[in-house]
């Protein structure tokens, strides 16, 4: 029975590929499925694009090619990323002027189309809201505002440019899964109305699209993470997958980290909202019958998938100038050190209101207290705490009261409550995006997909 290896690669922007050398070299993988973006990577390379419009792309990927490149084409491996991010065209000419200068040579696809930014009024006239997806809000009142916009494609581009004989696929925002289901839906030829075998493909995406985290990195279980062996060498996932989508899940042979029904499972919940509906373009997924049966050495088969058809509709990520942000930290030590803070706290927001400033936002945390748990810290031991920092951010449409904020706490390292252990220095103003989340009819969204193939000699 044919099977097909598919290794995971990045699980965000800025991740380690180190790990990925194991895969190729001793896990038998065929095809690196990377994934480089987030909604929170976009805005990122939102703001680099702002300082260069030649940037945009996730730039971790021409290093990684640049290591992982004369390993994979030994053997044939093939790579799917999204690291083209908002600028695809960007990240293939950076990619191609690296193997240029190196004399290797590949075939390097692009997959553009995910871009609607010019398209936003064209969307609307044809009868797409394009409201918040959480609130209903009328995307009128940041249209002016709004700086990109990108739909989240599916797995079929990814599988048509492997047609077309790609050894590199780059695209931009698609999802997560695709990255997986798009060479496996291309290697056994599943018909994209073949919902279980999507769904199938969809699961093992989804295991394998947060590097580390699917092998036992960030392994939550209390008490049982400390047992995860060899954190410093941890390997990444490799799912071996059969035709009819069941799949062994395992990591390289040599490599730290854990494969088991435990870890495995704790990713599968990750980011999902509902197990028995989770959506994604080319498919909708019921966790509900899957079949987890764990081996034993880092080995666990996965079967029983099972998909409903795709949705109408895709899902688009949009991001608009949101004002500033203004910061500012102090620190105290010992004794009453949260007291300290908290006083810290009042005198800022009372020289605040003195000043008349426009303030659309607030945000305070005691860092030591509450600044992870939030709401849900406990209080017996807020009042012992050995050291806690004061951390204060403001939202204004004012880029002088953002600059201005972080100036009114140096003040206090005299003028203020005693002991200060540490004090952060004045933070410049940051422009701050806010993320819109709409859908539109997929029709309109997948006619404008183009796939361009590059062949470098």
């Amino acid at each position: 029975m044919k099977t097909i290896r598919v290794g995971a690669g990045l699980g965000f922007y800025g991740d380690s590929w180190r790990p990925v050398r194991a895969s190729i070299e001793r896990g038998g993988v065929q095809y690196i499925a990377s994934d480089h973006l987030s909604e929170l990577t976009l805005a990122i390379l939102q703001k680099d694009r702002q300082k260069d419009p030649s940037a945009g792309y996730a730039r971790d990927a021409v290093p990684m090619l640049a290591e992982l490149w004369p390993l994979a084409a030994k053997t044939g491996v093939k790579f799917v990323l999204n690291a083209g991010g908002l600028n695809p065209e960007g990240a293939r000419q950076a990619i191609a002027r690296t193997f240029r200068d190196k004399g290797w040579k590949a075939k390097i696809a692009t997959i553009t189309g995910d871009s609607v930014l010019e398209r936003i009024d064209e969307l609307r006239a044809a009868g797409e809201s394009l409201a918040h997806m959480d609130t209903g809000a009328d995307i009128a009142g940041v249209r002016s505002r709004l700086l990109f916009a990108n739909a989240y494609l599916g797995a079929q581009p990814i599988a048509e440019a492997l047609a077309r004989g790609a050894d590199i696929v780059l695209t931009g925002r698609v999802a997560d899964a695709a990255l997986t289901l798009g060479p496996l839906a291309h290697e056994f030829g599943w018909r994209w109305d073949d919902w279980d075998r999507l769904a199938a493909g969809l699961t093992l995406g989804h295991l394998l699209e947060c590097s580390g985290q699917g092998s036992g990195g960030n392994f939550g279980s209390a008490g049982e993470w400390a047992r995860i062996p060899d954190y410093a060498h941890l390997g990444y996932p490799i799912a071996e997958v059969r035709e009819d989508g069941s799949a062994l899940f395992t990591k390289p042979p040599g490599t730290g980290g854990r494969v088991s029904f435990d870890t495995i499972r704790q990713q599968l919940l990750y980011e999902v909202h509902d197990p028995h509906a989770y959506v994604s373009p080319d498919v909708v997924l019921d966790m509900g019958t899957l079949r987890f049966d764990d081996e034993g050495g880092d080995r666990v088969q996965i079967s029983g998938a099972s998909g409903a058809a795709r949705p109408a509709s895709l899902k688009i990520v949009a991001g608009y100038q949101d004002g500033w942000m203004g910061t500012g930290m102090i620190g105290f030590a010992w004794p009453e050190a949260y007291a300290k803070c908290e006083k810290s706290a009042e005198i800022i927001q009372a020289l605040v209101a003195e000043r008349g400033w426009a303030v659309e936002d607030t945000n305070v945390e005691y860092i030591g207290y509450d600044s992870l748990l939030g709401a849900n810290a406990d209080p017996t031991y807020r009042d012992q705490l050995n050291e806690c920092f004061l951390r204060m951010t403001i939202r204004t449409k004012d880029k002088r009261v953002a600059d201005g904020f972080g100036r009114l706490f140096p003040w206090l390292g005299l003028s203020g409550p005693p002991f200060v252990g540490s004090m952060k220095g004045v933070q410049p103003a940051k422009e701050l995006l806010g993320i819109w989340p709409a859908l539109a009819r997929r029709e309109l969204i997948e006619s404008g997909i183009q796939i361009s193939l590059e062949e470098i000699k």
